[in-house]
């Protein structure tokens, strides 16, 4: 599976991504990620390890960040990928997340 919890306690969890948030992965991935909103009011994904994100990908992340604004949960974004922040910015979604985004030196133009 590629995430995985990082740390847990009380009502706040730490999740990461690793890979990729496709098509292919989004029902595995909508499952996870909503049985962890169930069960936590504050939560915390680390996307630094997505490679590859596509409509379906973005579709849930949206999804649980209405989700976490309707049962009043705390969900956090962070540690974007490179992937994600080109998506995020070509569709300029940044915002709407509301989480800061840093842009590593690291990255390929």
């Amino acid at each position: 599976m590629s995430i995985k919890v990082n740390q847990q306690e009380h009502q706040l969890t730490k999740l990461s991504i690793e890979n990729e948030m496709t098509i292919y992965t989004a029902l595995e991935h909508k499952t996870t990620l909503t049985d962890h909103l169930k069960n936590n009011k504050d939560i915390q994904i680390d996307l630094s390890g997505v490679t590859e994100i596509d409509c379906a990908g973005l579709q849930l992340l949206l999804f649980l960040k209405r989700q976490a604004i309707e049962q009043q949960i705390n969900l956090t974004l962070t540690q974007h990928s490179q992937a994600v922040v080109e998506v995020f910015e070509l569709l300029d979604l940044g915002n709407h997340f509301g989480d800061p985004i840093v842009i590593s030196a690291d990255w390929k133009q």
